[in-house]
């Protein structure tokens, strides 16, 4: 299990989970709340790190939004960098996957001198992504009509627990190169459900004008990018596009795996977290 502390900082509190020893590094994703279970992208790396699991704003325990402080991206790096100072942590790794890739590569761009490197992955630089016949948030791609129903359903807070369940499964499926790897990721101990009011922030505030291309080739903190080859939420080529824009940033392809390569291909993606972040 992971331990929960609550972090007392200039922009208000905020809710973490701790596991792990070695360098701080720090993950999380835009709009999704954690618990003591952990989670299975941030658990590869407490092998070789100690790492800070922390739930943003409106997320668990931690602060809400208020008139001062937005659900958006900018507030949010701004909440890391202050719960790092509240750590008395000079310098840290993020590693962030899908919106929080996209979290990670924000992050970069403003705040370069907290950071050792990036982690990020299954991601995309703009919101190209949503006009992409490959992504299944496209309304041109099959499977766009059942996961508007699914993402309604889930926002829904009449909806059971066991439908919530249901559909989840349906979303994570829909993003997987192998089914069978569903079991799997059911058999372990995990935690990130969706915040409803983050998700809305992040669809309906930020995503029409979300492009960051053009700052990320200003930005020389190292990056590890990476992506599944057939990743149906952030097609493999958003993410390439953003390696190849990042002066300092290489990029990994898992040829086998949809969007949860951590999952899907579980020991080159230790592999490839050993030699390229810890080596």
């Amino acid at each position: 299990m992971w331990k929960q502390q609550i972090i007392t900082t200039e922009r208000g509190d905020f809710e973490l989970f701790t596991k792990g020893s070695g360098q701080p590094l720090c993950v999380t994703h835009l709009y999704s709340e954690f618990n003591k279970n952990g989670n299975l992208f941030a658990n590869i790396f407490t092998k070789s790190a100690t790492v800070y699991l922390v739930n943003l704003r409106g997320c668990g325990n931690s602060s809400p939004q208020s008139e001062d402080y937005t659900l958006g991206m900018d507030d949010a790096v701004k909440d890391l960098e202050a719960i790092r100072k509240s750590l008395s942590i000079e310098k840290w790794i993020f590693a962030g996957h899908s919106t929080g890739g996209m979290l990670a590569l924000k992050y970069a761009t403003q705040f370069p001198e907290s950071l050792v490197k990036i982690i990020a992955g299954g991601l995309c630089a703009s919101s190209d992504y949503m006009k992409d016949k490959g992504s299944i948030y496209c309304s041109q791609n099959p499977n766009n009509t059942r996961l508007l129903e699914i993402l309604s359903i889930l926002k829904d807070t009449t909806s059971t627990l066991d439908q919530r369940r249901a559909v989840g499964k349906e979303w994570s499926l829909m993003s997987l190169y192998n089914e069978d790897t569903y079991d799997e990721m059911l058999r372990r101990p995990n935690s990130g459900k969706t915040v409803p009011a983050r998700l809305d922030y992040f669809s309906y505030e930020e995503l029409p004008t979300y492009d960051i291309r053009a700052a990320l080739t200003d930005v020389y903190v190292e990056a590890l990018i990476y992506s599944g080859r057939y990743d149906a939420q952030c097609p493999h080529h958003f993410s390439k596009e953003a390696a190849e824009l990042m002066p300092n940033a290489t990029m990994t392809t898992f040829e086998y795996s949809n969007h949860f390569p951590f999952i899907e291909e579980e020991k080159e993606f230790e592999r490839f977290v050993q030699d390229e972040v810890f080596s």
